[in-house]
């Protein structure tokens, strides 16, 4: 009776499982009387009793499930480590992740008061069966598996894996460099469908951002917004779909970049107050424009290729290039006008130079002509006898120093009236300049209104929120 009483009460104390009777006399004492307390309180005697190894198909061929109607809820967990790369030509986004993944194995069960309290263990991952969980936006991945699996008492199974992945992400660079991102990675099962294994997220959306920011290491230059996640089901297949959205950091870009265009700007507007002549003032213009031209030529090298819409860094680029192309070209206008009326001056000039030269000639003749009248007078003296030869002489004396009197206040009367004549002239602009004027100072009006208002439209589409269509 002794021998059949301890026999009962052994198999009340492990559960009636004879594996656990047969561990128990395999690890006895020397006397076989009792079993081996240490031995009861190892991971081994839970390994031996579950009978779990690698080898058994129990665990390892089938999903844990005790009825094939019953299917396996897979608790998903993510956590992002680091942002690495964000390639905005490339479409792709390279993230550290923290991935925790548990589930319900239905063949795990033990009371830990029959082996000290033993609750929970980890045993190798290829020990029991892994749900075929794949991240579908994945093109590339290094993963560090762990090489262990927790188990609990109750069937609880987790395993946490971390992972760099590169993922794709359709990127809009519509508001580069002010523009926010959302990437997505999205968890699904490559093989079974939710009558077998169903997708649930554990947490919800504010505890997965604040758990991100905790474990959040390194950010590239995006500065880490928020996590959030989703259910969708497609085909009979739920899918977790994890959006992490970014926000670029932008001032190296403003100091780079927006600040030295904005500036090209403003040297071209202040290019108005210099003058048209001379050619400095077109000169200066050109510059200004071939140094927009080579920011433009850095820009191209960092926007995506593949963005729908035309980004609004490329509007402003092209705006402001399109406005200092204008000033170009009224500049050249103008100075055209100029020359315009420059060449009609020449032309009166040459001729008024052509009629004073006709004029002159003109008084050659007159006072030849005095000459010729002064000389036939005195020969007329010479040859008349019967008048005083000195009162013919002083009469014709006098009215030589007359006519040579009226001569000089002539010609000096000429010459005021000549300088008076070409400094009118010089003091009033020509009508092709005055008309260049008016233009150059309509033109200037428009130009500083047309880019006052372009410049706030522009900044105000920067700063507001973009709506989703």
């Amino acid at each position: 009776m002794m021998p059949a009483g301890f026999f009962f009460l052994l198999l009340l104390l492990t559960g009636g499982n004879t594996s656990s009777l047969k561990s128990s006399e395999l690890h006895g004492n020397e006397t076989g009387d009792e079993p081996d307390s240490d031995y009861k309180c190892s991971f081994q005697a839970v390994l031996d009793y579950l009978n779990l190894t690698k080898d058994n198909p129990k665990y390892m061929a089938n999903r844990p499930a005790k009825h094939h109607t019953t299917a396996t809820l897979i608790y998903i967990d993510m956590a992002i480590y680091a942002i690495l790369d964000v390639r905005e030509r490339d479409q792709t986004f390279v993230t550290y992740l923290q991935i925790y993944v548990d589930w319900n194995n239905e063949h795990i069960r033990w009371s830990p008061d029959q082996f000290c309290g033993l609750q929970h263990m980890t045993v190798p991952t290829h020990f029991l069966w892994m749900p075929d969980v794949i991240i579908e936006d994945m093109i590339d991945e290094k993963a560090i598996s762990c090489p262990y699996i927790f188990i609990n008492h109750d069937g609880h199974v987790g395993y946490r894996t971390d992972r760099v992945v590169f993922s794709t992400c359709k990127m809009t660079g519509y508001k580069f460099p002010f523009d926010i991102q959302n990437c997505n990675l999205t968890f699904k099962s490559l093989m079974h469908s939710d009558k077998d294994i169903k997708l649930i997220s554990n947490e919800s959306n504010a505890e997965l951002t604040e758990w991100s920011r905790e474990v959040l290491r390194s950010q590239y230059e995006w500065l880490f917004v928020n996590l959030t996640v989703t259910e969708k089901t497609v085909h009979n297949n739920t899918k977790i779909l994890y959006v992490i959205t970014m926000k670029r950091r932008s001032v190296l870009y403003v100091a780079n970049f927006l600040l030295p265009v904005l500036f090209f700007l403003c040297l071209d507007l202040a290019s108005l107050l210099i003058s048209h002549r001379g050619g400095e003032k077109l000169s200066f213009k050109v510059t200004v424009l071939l140094a927009v031209t080579v920011m433009q030529l850095i820009l191209n090298e960092v926007l995506p290729t593949s963005s729908d819409r035309i980004p609004l860094i490329a509007i402003y680029c092209i705006g402001v290039f399109g406005m200092m192309m204008l000033s170009l070209v009224e500049t050249i206008f103008v100075m055209y006008l100029m020359e315009k009326d420059f060449q009609d001056d020449e032309t009166d000039r040459d001729r008024s130079l052509n009629e004073s030269r006709e004029d002159k000639l003109d008084k050659g003749n007159f006072h030849s002509c005095f000459r010729g009248m002064k000389k036939h007078f005195h020969c007329a003296s010479d040859d008349e006898t019967s008048v005083p030869k000195e009162g013919i002489s002083s009469q014709l004396t006098d009215v030589s120093l007359a006519l040579e009197k009226v001569s000089d206040e002539l010609g000096e009367i000429d010459r005021k009236m000549s300088l008076l004549s070409s400094s009118k002239e010089e003091e009033k602009p020509g009508y092709w300049t005055r008309m260049a004027k008016k233009i150059d100072k309509a033109y200037s009006i428009i130009y500083v209104m047309s880019a006052s208002l372009f410049l706030v439209t522009i900044f105000t589409m920067w700063t507001t929120p973009e709506v989703d269509v």
